[in-house]
């Protein structure tokens, strides 16, 4: 039975609490709210940390020879669940499902002597603040976050998911994972895991049906709980494969729990078959490798409809990016099954972000479990990732993550993420493991990890990313995160007629950036009013992107693997790091970024600032190419436009390797007067599936 739909609600106050599970209790004043979704959507609950949830619904008792079963999918974050005025357990964990047996609660008779078909559910729900940003204690991460999510300043507190009441027979499934640890061409290999709860003992079948492949394992089952690993063959697998590479096939997996001919319990899900490495991170799909583009994705809001979080990962494919990285969070089931048919991989994040306090290490350990399990058999999570950022905000925010302070071992790199780590390997060792993000080479190993890149955002030129990475290779690995803040035109403050003299560090904060950053980014000091600052800020924000994402994609594999643009939509509609504001409108930067995210591209070097007339320039023009088949017959024009109106047109011809960077020529170019300077590049050519065509233009201003 699903119980989704409306449930009553009430704030939790002391003296309500001890009383709210009783069936007696006349609930009718209390607030209505739609389950699943947060208590946010009622005004007289929008500011509680905790809410009182109630269920009235009507269910034939327990049939002899029958288990009940009361599955929660998703409380945000502490719950303490009732029924029928006896006490049930409770639930810790956002993201994870929790399944209590309720057969005596539920069974002809029940405690109190009282049959009925009548029932009662109630549930204390709390969600903590955000807390000390240097000891966090929840394991909410993006969710809370104010630099993130957080920052819309909305209450995520509620029942999420589904709640529903089913049957099963005397034996039942308590967790269940499946996990493709091998596939290729000849033969796919799919490792099961099964916990079974039989009071009874005695033997029992697990029947499988997956792609056509039927399987029986027979297994002598001990009292209580057992716990059964196996796995299946499935002989020349029709592979899946990320949208750039090829389709995506899935299938249909069941898993019957079975004693002497009757199914007591089963479970269903959707899988595929694939493989994904990382090697000097690159990452290789199917043994294919591939450069990933890709974008950081916010937690949705807990009322978001299907359609709204598909979109967002439908938007993502769109731009032309090939993965999605979801910033310290587990997301809606949506997600991960809109990109498994649309061929979008998945970089997934634990909610670890920042410094977390010693007590999260149990829960982080335990949650980490249930997450492989919640998430192993989809084919689009390629990267498990266990913590964002593990150490201290700094206070001056840098271009690069901060290197002082991180060379001395720490509780949370050393103990926290290497315990989570070593739960993720051994439940799941089919899938790459980053231990955390953004953390430069300290000792004892000196490697370090990704890299957040922050220039022409904190500091710097967006241009000058190129001459730091061939500074330091190592920094440009792999990026998870760069970008630029925006305000959104239409905020009211910006319309103050004391312009510029705004809160600035209010406004920041609304959008989870520093102030200083923003005026970084678009000093507000020549600029006549807010709006016409907020636009010029979009405009900045759109340059920024395409620079980075061309410098980075020109040093494609020596030595960059992939990135992350930091992020897609605002969750403020004050404005954020989004290439969509919070409506889902796109602002200037979703042209430059599709452009620049295209199969094929072709690119030149930044035009040096504070050029004078006369002056000589040399301009590295490359072409990138994602395609995995070459390029015939290539024809390039580069066409320089000087200020003085003359112009200089070079041209190339030749053939473009697959998935590879051709340096083309080195312009030479001697500036011609004063005024406006452009390159316009164009470059056409012939592949296997038709003609691809690629466009480009700098300009820059002579003084």
């Amino acid at each position: 039975m699903d119980l989704s739909g409306s449930w009553r609600a009430a704030p939790a106050r002391e003296e309500l609490r001890r009383t709210f599970h009783e069936p007696a209790l006349d609930d009718r004043s209390w607030a209505e709210i739609a389950v699943p979704g947060p208590w946010m959507a009622d005004d007289r609950l929008a500011e509680e940390r905790s809410v009182l949830y109630r269920r009235r619904f009507e269910m034939a008792p327990v049939a002899e020879g029958r288990r009940r079963w009361l599955r929660l999918d998703g409380i945000t974050q502490q719950g303490d669940v009732w029924l029928n005025g006896a006490y049930v357990g409770d639930t810790d964990g956002y993201f994870v499902p929790h399944r209590f047996e309720v057969t005596h609660l539920m069974g002809p008779t029940r405690p109190s002597g009282e049959a009925s078909d009548h029932h009662l559910l109630a549930v204390d729900i709390s969600v903590p603040s955000f807390g000390d940003p240097d000891e966090r204690t929840d394991l909410m991460g993006a969710v809370l976050d104010p630099e993130l999510a957080g920052a819309a300043g909305r209450n995520p507190g509620g029942i999420w998911q589904g709640v529903s009441i089913y049957d099963t027979g005397t034996a039942a499934i308590r967790h269940f994972r499946v996990t493709c640890v091998d596939a290729d061409a000849s033969r796919a290999q799919l490792a099961l895991r099964c916990v079974f709860d039989h009071p009874g003992g005695g033997p029992v079948v697990l029947r499988t049906n997956v792609a056509g492949v039927d399987h029986e394992l027979r297994h002598p089952a001990a009292h209580g709980e057992n716990r059964v690993e196996w796995t299946i063959d499935i002989p020349e697998p029709d592979r899946w494969w990320p949208h750039g590479l090829g389709d995506q096939p899935l299938h249909s997996l069941s898993c019957a729990l079975v004693i002497d001919g009757i199914v007591q319990d089963e479970r269903h899900c959707r899988t595929a078959f694939r493989t994904v490495k990382m090697q000097n991170w690159h990452l290789l799909v199917n043994g294919e490798r591939l450069f990933a583009k890709g974008v950081v994705v916010l937690p949705q809001p807990g009322d978001a409809s299907i359609r709204q979080v598909r979109a967002d990962v439908e938007a993502a494919k769109a731009l032309g990016f090939d993965m999605i990285r979801l910033v310290a969070h587990v997301a809606h089931p949506e997600v991960y099954d809109a990109a498994d048919e649309l061929g979008m991989l998945i970089w997934q994040e634990m909610p670890l972000r920042g410094v977390m306090a010693r007590s999260v290490r149990g829960q982080a350990v335990r949650q980490a479990r249930e997450m492989v399990d919640h998430l192993s058999h989809h084919p689009s999570v390629a990267v498990w990732c266990t913590h964002d950022e593990p150490f201290a905000r700094p206070v001056n925010p840098s271009v690069t993550p901060p290197v002082i302070g991180q060379q001395r071992p720490s509780w949370n790199r050393a103990v926290l993420d290497t315990s989570v780590r070593r739960v993720l390997q051994r439940t799941d060792g089919s899938r790459p493991i980053v231990i955390h993000t953004a953390v430069p080479p300290h000792l004892p190993q000196l490697d370090g990890t990704t890299s957040h890149l922050w220039f022409g955002w904190h500091d710097l030129r967006a241009a000058d990313l190129g001459a730091a990475i061939a500074r330091i290779p190592r920094m440009g690995r792999f990026v998870t995160a760069f970008g630029a803040a925006t305000v959104d035109p239409d905020l009211p403050v910006l319309q103050s007629s004391q312009w510029p003299s705004l809160d600035w560090d209010r406004i920041g904060a609304a959008i989870g950036a520093p102030a200083t950053s923003l005026h970084h980014l678009v000093s507000p000091d020549p600029i006549p009013d807010g709006p016409t600052w907020a636009r010029s800020g979009q405009t900045a924000q759109a340059e920024l992107l395409r620079t980075t994402i061309e410098i980075l994609r020109r040093l494609k594999y020596r030595p960059t693997g992939g990135f992350f643009a930091f992020y897609l939509a605002d969750p403020s509609p004050a404005g954020g790091f989004g290439i969509l504001d919070h409506d889902r409108r796109a602002k200037p930067a979703w042209q430059t970024v599709e452009a620049a995210c295209a199969p094929v591209i072709v690119v030149a070097d930044p035009f040096p600032d504070n050029l004078a007339g006369s002056a000589h320039i040399e301009v590295a023009v490359h072409v990138v190419s994602d395609l995995h088949t070459s390029l015939a017959d290539a024809s390039l024009t580069a066409t320089v436009h000087h200020p003085d109106g003359s112009t200089q047109t070079h041209s190339y011809h030749g053939a473009i390797g697959a998935d590879t960077v051709e340096h083309i020529a080195n312009l030479s170019i001697i500036v011609r007067g004063a005024g406006d300077l452009a390159l316009t590049l164009e470059l056409t050519a012939d592949n296997s599936d038709g003609s691809v065509t690629a466009t480009n233009r700098y300009h820059t201003t002579v003084a």
